[in-house]
């Protein structure tokens, strides 16, 4: 409400008017000011004789207006008029402050509203962050309440009685922290005596007693000295009783933590579990350590160049054989998942185990699909055996430990993320059974992992041996000499207290004062009772029930936050992330660095081809080696049945000549010839020719597939695939056996074929005497060449080239024209010489001067005789051309013989009957199993890693593995970042 006569009150005035009249003018202040109090002294009653109202001003305002004016009020007396007067202006009044009130509550509803958004606003703020589990809560919140009984959970929560119970008492506590504080400020320290009688003094002037004054008699000096005594053991009790009761408060806050910690565990494995069901259709994401262990994954397999190291955070797990280290690891993933050994050496190569939380506690190989349930023994138990298996299969012939790293995964309800890695345990002295490099195999192994400057170092020291014979913290003294990425954690504390006499060593050695190892905190654990049955719960209680009765907690040599593998899991874990969060942008940087180089000298050198890595180069190979393959059954089988006759007739032709045909022919008889030539044809088919045959058809197969090979190579291949080529080749042949079975039939199909010596028709007769004519000829074309060597050049040759004959030829020459001459006069002479002739033959090259030895003589006699003997035979067989006549109607004595004829004939048809024979096993049987033993070898090979590598070989292809894993890793490097600033 305004008040009339105020300066608001005439702005409003002039407002109003002029908004009425639809006329814009603004009256002068110094006029209005009148005329607010001529209205006011108007309507009030309360007339101003010293201050007339001003008239000319009034009159203007209400020309001006042209508004009904309320009529004056009447003064006192005039009667209703003056009544109605004053009800009018009463009623003005009151809608005038109902205005001022929808104003004030306008007012107070935007203020709260900006006050409610701030207030929520800053509630919000102080929330903790739930992005990690958005993948969880948002899309299926409402469904999941419909699935749990709320009425169950709520009556699972503690009652407010128990946890009042759990509280502490206040009033204890107050007198207690009063008693705590006239000690501090009497200068007497917790745990320690009060000494003399000036402590004592100031203990009674912070307690409010008055001092004692010198003057007192010696009975009261007695006295004072009693009631000193007293005190003193008064506060020594109090000092006992309130660090147990400290203790028991924080033991009993401890519990009530670890039973809120546990019923959260048993709500997040319902919520997962109730996602994995199906109530959240979506795809889950992978986890954020998960995506951090893909990359540490294929940094072990990468083979590091242009200096991109692998300098990403990991939890090393260092220390001395038998100290406790799978124990400890064991314990921080809550389940028996290691090999045990007592006293033997069971970690031969690094694990590296990824932890993370999920519905179910199960475990997984990264090669492997299976889950390992750790909540089942069976399952469990399998784990371990599969892991020593794996740790056995790496380690090579003659070492004892492996380089290799075997990736686990272990997913569980509470289980701490971060990645560790289990390493062999160092060793001071090598026993029996190891190789002799095994001591400096394992320091080569723990330096190459914790020289890495992210790697948090986890030293594992055993408790129950003198500090002085561990070797390990010097180890780590020397790779982190700071101590600024180092956990120390002493492990079987409770057996160090049984037997150390001093258990201030303990303290001592937690504290950082006994080994000149420095690091970022210190613990202690205890991981069970030394036996391999023993559960996690089991040790969990064990352990927490040891520390809680402990003197070293009760007296405080170690600190609460120091003890039990559970807080040292958190401390491990916050450490990991604070240095991933530190340094994985940085990694980041410089795998993206040396990926452009790899890209920048790929297109210089390689312009024009694709970045395939050994993988991709291999399965090329593979389907061109199978297309080479699959092209031997197109082989056409007259194609087949050529070669292999050709190449048959080559291996036996020498054997059929020498051996059968030439002692037979020799002779001289037809009878003896055919009973010769079947004996020695038995003979040969029962123990040689078969097993020729196959040898043949093997050896054809294998020319083909390379002639196939070399064929294709031809077709723009590229080069790079000769080296695996021949080693797939070289192992197919190798691995593949002919089928012996059909050896068998062969013998007989062959012996039936030499047996018919039936030649029904004439071109088979023609046939049989062409085969005859070229084996014979080529036969005395290579016995001409033999003599050629022996004699040496003729005249013509010496005359034209300009040689001469060795003496050893003149000697062979001149023996040559000597037998020659007997040869002329004796047409019909026998294959070998007799020792008169031989006599003969001496004596007249005497005559000439001619030394010549018996040796000699029958050597060249070999040679004249073979080539007269084929030349009879080659004229015999122009003779037998038209010997079919007297063949067909057997007419035995007649002159013309052709037996023969007859055997090259019943050759002929052996081989071509073979032929066809191996031609069908070879496209039915062989070339099938080629074919299965060349995928055999190419999948083997696949599965080979390192013969891979030593087969498909050059800077190329190492070019195209390193871009491949750089892009690899830098993508997962950045999808892990991306995941990490959300997490934030």
């Amino acid at each position: 409400m305004l008040r009339v006569g105020s300066k608001a009150a005439c702005m409003a005035c002039r407002n109003l008017v002029s908004t009425n009249m639809g006329v814009r003018f603004r009256v002068p202040l110094q006029k209005l000011h009148p005329l607010s109090r001529a209205i006011h002294h108007r309507y009030s009653g309360n007339a101003n004789p010293q201050r007339p109202p001003h008239r000319s001003a009034a009159r203007y305002f209400t020309s001006m207006s042209r508004l009904p004016m309320r009529p004056p009020k009447p003064p006192p007396g005039s009667g209703g008029r003056g009544h109605q007067q004053q009800r009018n202006f009463w009623v003005a009044r009151l809608a005038a402050r109902l205005l001022k009130l929808r104003y004030l509550l306008l007012g107070s509803a935007v203020g709260g509203g900006y006050t409610a958004k701030k207030t929520y606003d800053e509630w919000k703020d102080m929330l903790p962050d739930f992005s990690e589990y958005n993948w969880v809560i948002p899309d299926f919140v409402w469904e999941l309440s419909e699935h749990i009984d709320l009425d169950k959970l709520a009556k699972a929560l503690p009652e407010i009685e128990e946890i009042a119970k759990l509280l502490p008492d206040l009033d204890k506590i107050g007198e207690n922290f009063t008693f705590l504080k006239s000690l501090l400020s009497s200068g007497v320290s917790l745990g320690s005596e009060v000494k003399g009688a000036s402590g004592l003094h100031l203990l009674l002037e912070t307690t409010g007693d008055p001092p004692l004054k010198a003057t007192d008699s010696s009975a009261s000096a007695t006295q004072e000295g009693n009631d000193k005594q007293y005190k003193k053991s008064s506060d020594k009790e109090r000092l006992d009783q309130l660090q147990e009761e400290l203790l028991r408060t924080q033991l009993k806050y401890q519990r009530m933590l670890e039973r809120l910690e546990k019923e959260n565990k048993e709500l997040r494995k319902v919520v997962l579990q109730k996602d994995d069901k199906g109530i959240h259709r979506r795809k889950v994401k992978k986890s954020l350590i998960d995506l951090y262990s893909e990359v540490l994954d294929i940094l072990s397999d990468y083979d590091a160049n242009y200096n991109t190291q692998d300098h990403l955070p990991r939890v090393v797990v260092v220390g001395d054989q038998s100290a406790g280290k799978t124990s400890v690891l064991e314990m921080i993933a809550q389940a028996r998942i290691f090999p045990r050994g007592s006293g033997e050496m069971m970690t031969r190569s690094p694990v590296k185990v990824t932890l993370s939380e999920g519905p179910h506690h199960v475990a997984m190989f990264k090669d492997s699909g299976r889950e390992f349930d750790l909540t089942k023994e069976e399952d469990l138990a399998a784990l371990r055996h599969e892991i020593e298996l794996r740790m056995r299969k790496s380690v090579k012939e003659g070492q004892t430990v492996s380089c290799e790293t075997i990736s686990l995964s272990v997913k569980g309800p509470g289980i701490q993320r971060m990645v560790l890695v289990d390493l062999p345990g160092v060793i001071s002295t090598v026993t029996a059974g190891m190789a002799s490099d095994t001591k400096e195999t394992i320091f080569k192994i723990s330096k190459a992992y914790m020289q890495n400057p992210n790697a948090i170092i986890l030293c594992i020291q055993d408790g129950s041996v003198d500090a002085e014979r561990s070797i390990v913290t010097d180890l780590v003294s020397q790779m982190d000499p700071q101590g600024k990425r180092t956990i120390f954690v002493l492990t079987k504390v409770d057996l160090a207290e049984k037997n150390l006499a001093s258990p201030n060593r303990i303290q001592q050695i937690v504290e950082g004062k006994l080994f000149p190892m420095k690091a970022l905190g210190y613990f202690a654990v205890v991981t069970g009772k030394g036996s391999s049955s023993e559960s996690i719960d089991s040790i969990k209680d064990y352990e927490e029930d040891f520390f809680q009765n402990s003197r070293l907690l009760k007296d405080g040599m170690l600190k609460a936050h120091q003890v039990t593998t559970k807080n040292l899991s958190l401390a491990v874990s916050d450490c990991f992330w604070k240095m991933v969060r530190e340094s994985v942008e940085q990694q980041a940087d410089v795998f993206k660095a040396s990926r452009f180089n790899l890209e920048t000298e790929w297109k210089n050198k390689y312009p024009r081809l694709r970045e395939l890595d050994r993988n991709e180069l291999f399965e090329k190979a593979k389907n061109e080696i199978l297309d080479e393959v699959i092209s031997l059954s197109q082989v056409t089988p007259q194609h087949w049945e050529s070669i292999l006759q050709k190449k048959m007739w080559e291996r036996v032709s020498t054997h059929v000549i020498e051996n059968i045909y030439l002692p037979a022919a020799q002779t001289m008889d037809s009878g003896t010839f055919n009973t010769t030539v079947d004996i020695k044809l038995k003979q040969w088919t029962d123990k040689q020719l078969p097993h020729k045959a196959l040898e043949v058809a093997w050896e054809t197969l294998q020319e083909e597939f390379a002639r196939f090979m070399a064929e294709y190579k031809g077709k723009d291949q590229d080069d790079i695939f000769d080296k695996l080529k021949e080693a797939v080749k070289d192992e197919s042949i190798k691995r593949h056996k002919w089928n012996e079975r059909a050896m068998d039939s062969l013998r007989v199909i062959q012996h039936n074929a030499l047996e018919d010596r039936s030649i029904t028709d004439k071109p088979q007769w023609d046939a049989a005497i062409q085969f005859m004519e070229e084996t014979l000829q080529s036969r005395l074309r290579d016995t001409e060449s033999v003599i050629k060597d022996m004699v040496g050049p003729g005249w013509r040759q010496r005359w034209m080239n300009w040689t001469n004959r060795t003496p050893d030829q003149h000697i062979r020459n001149e023996t040559k024209n000597e037998l020659e001459r007997l040869l002329k006069l004796h047409d019909e002479h026998t294959a070998y010489l007799a020792n008169d002739e031989v006599t003969t033959v001496r004596k007249n090259l005497e005559g000439r001067a001619v030394e010549v030895d018996p040796v000699l003589i029958k050597d060249t006699w070999h040679q004249l005789y073979r080539r007269h003997f084929l030349q009879k035979a080659l004229s015999h067989c122009n003779l037998c051309k038209r010997g079919f006549y007297y063949y067909q109607r057997h007419f035995v004595d007649s002159e013309l013989e052709c037996n023969d004829v007859v055997l090259f004939w019943r050759i002929q048809r052996m081989l071509v009957i073979t032929g066809n024979t191996l031609r069908q096993q070879l496209t039915n049987t062989e070339v099938r199993r080629l074919e299965k033993n060349v995928k055999e070898v190419l999948d083997d090979f696949g599965e080979d890693l390192e013969k891979k590598t030593h087969l498909i070989t050059g800077r190329r292809v190492q070019l195209a593995e390193d871009l491949k894993k750089v892009r690899e890793i830098q993508e997962k490097l950045e999808a892990f970042i991306e995941a990490l600033h959300k997490e934030k």
